[in-house]
């Protein structure tokens, strides 16, 4: 097979939901064997079609080839009770297997199980300590739910490189990772062995990308390069295309001026015609109106028709241009005075208090209890049982609202429409639906269940039953808010952010989203 020929193929690909709501229309597009970023806008339809290749969903119509088997990290890693770094692997059948056979009890089917992995352990160690996870063969049995996020993350990742297939796909990888975490993914990245799909709205990972897929309005874009080759590309595109737009408009204009001049002439000569056929026979007159009327008519077909050209240009320009919606986050007025304390952090005897309308970052490692101590804050019941050792936080309002990492806060068996009144109760369906539209929610969305939202949909939507909460949240407690969110929305969340006139608490492992809300203060955890 030649070296040219795509990791993945997808050819006329439909998918339609259950409830008729078509995610993607007719896609043909094809994945490179290098690295390949997959970028879109929220709600484009990129995680949908991670599970078609992947196998999780099946196409409506069109076909999906495939050089080879295919692995894939998810967006969400859904660790069950009794997980274990192996499951995070995905090797604890395989090694279950191989300690019954070195213990002398093992069956013919755990003989089969084990295969030729006999150095199985061996190669995992391996597999974790290049993942950079801080975890060796010993860590094997060790409870998932003691890793951090970035730790479970890298542990799959592992697992992935450690299976070998030839074509993997990882789905914001980036998501619960700290700078250290990132620096170990982005190796792991640029020594990947085989064809490697990395769906996200993560710069500097794209920046790692032998290739650039942007999925946007049903069809797909093929760029051979990085995604900031490709912004530029699309800057100088645009830019052309803008162009093209004003000299259509301008021609437009000329035509509709040139056809009120000849409506105009064509009135002005019909009077003079009149007057002056008083004076003359009347079948000349006739005879001379008949063919006065036949020229205005050609005038007015070849001006009506050089005018509809010139309009028709300007709407096909205007369709190679981008109009990209983002969502529309106008956080209500809490009234906090500035004098209020909203909060308390303490942190190893250090505390720090949020006061009034400021903003608060929470920084620190993966691992070190950021979470926990947000936690700490709104009182979830984990945290009160099990506090975080040295530090202690403390709301001093009775409306805070709370949006987890996992946004785990909506009911998935529950509508969108429903999940937001119950914040809401008093406030009629009709203006919920038309709040929520500013978050991009509209039409069969509201009426879905929340189980089938994609991670961009859920963000917003679990957003909006803070935002549109009645009475309003005079404090604003966020973990991770920028995960699954594409670059427009966040630049529309920081400025929601910065005019919001509570107490904001955020923890984020993003950098530059952290420089732009002109923070008050930052707490560190170590």
């Amino acid at each position: 097979m030649p070296a040219t020929t795509p990791s993945v193929v997808l050819h006329d690909v439909t998918f339609t939901w259950p409830d008729g709501s078509v995610a993607l229309d007719h896609l043909t597009t094809a994945f490179g064997r290098g690295r390949t970023g997959l970028v879109g806008r929220n709600g484009a339809g990129k995680s949908t079609l991670v599970r078609l290749v992947t196998g999780q969903l099946h196409p409506t119509s069109g076909s999906i080839r495939t050089t080879g088997p295919v692995d894939l990290l998810p967006q969400r890693l859904a660790a069950r009770p009794g997980d274990t770094v192996a499951d995070l692997l995905g090797i604890r059948p395989t090694l279950t297997a191989l300690r019954a056979v070195l213990a002398g009890t093992a069956s013919a089917e755990e003989f089969e199980v084990v295969g030729d992995d006999w150095d199985l352990e061996e190669r995992a160690a391996a597999a974790l300590a290049d993942a950079g996870t801080g975890l060796d063969g010993d860590d094997l049995d060790r409870p998932a739910t003691t890793l951090s996020g970035g730790q479970a993350v890298l542990a799959a990742v592992a697992g992935i490189r450690l299976r070998g297939r030839p074509i993997a796909f990882l789905d914001e990888p980036t998501n619960d990772l700290d700078r250290r975490a990132r620096a170990a993914l982005l190796d792991l990245v640029d020594t990947w062995d085989g064809a490697l799909v990395l769906v996200s709205h993560d710069r500097e990972l794209l920046e790692h990308v032998d290739e650039t897929v942007e999925l946007r309005g049903g069809t797909a874009t093929v760029f051979g390069g990085t995604f900031s080759a490709f912004e530029e590309h699309l800057a100088v595109q645009q830019a052309a295309v803008e162009r093209e737009v004003r000299v259509a408009e301008q021609r437009h204009r000329a035509e509709q001026r040139q056809r009120i001049e000849a409506e105009t002439t064509i009135a002005r000569r019909a009077r003079a015609g009149a007057r002056a056929g008083r004076s003359m026979p009347k079948i000349l007159a006739n005879e001379l109106r008949k063919q006065a009327e036949q020229t205005a008519g050609r005038l007015r077909v070849a001006h009506a028709s050089a005018e509809s050209g010139a309009l028709a240009s300007v709407r096909e320009a205007e369709l190679r241009l981008r109009d990209d919606e983002a969502i529309h986050v106008a956080l209500p007025d809490p009234d906090v005075p500035a004098a209020r304390r909203i909060a308390a952090l303490t942190v190893h005897g250090r505390e720090t208090v949020v006061q009034g309308p400021e903003r608060i970052a929470v920084v620190g490692d993966n691992g070190v209890g950021k979470s926990t101590l947000l936690e700490q804050l709104v009182g979830a019941p984990g945290a009160r049982e099990h506090p975080l050792p040295g530090t202690a936080a403390v709301s001093f309002v009775d409306r805070a609202a709370y949006l987890p990492q996992r946004k785990d806060t909506l009911d998935d068996t529950a509508t969108v429409l429903d999940n937001v009144r119950r914040a809401a109760p008093h406030v009629p369906d009709a203006e919920v639906r038309n709040r929520l539209a500013r978050f991009l929610v509209r039409g069969d969305t509201v009426d879905r269940v929340a189980g089938a939202l994609s991670g961009g949909e859920r963000f917003r939507v679990a957003l909006a039953t803070l935002v549109l909460a009645d009475p309003p949240p005079q404090l604003l407690v966020l973990d991770e808010p920028t995960n699954d969110l594409d670059l427009t929305s966040v630049d529309q969340l920081v400025a929601a952010l910065r005019a919001y006139r509570g107490a904001l608490v955020v923890v984020s492992h993003d950098e530059a989203f952290l420089d732009r809300l002109d923070l008050t203060g930052r707490v560190a955890l170590s």
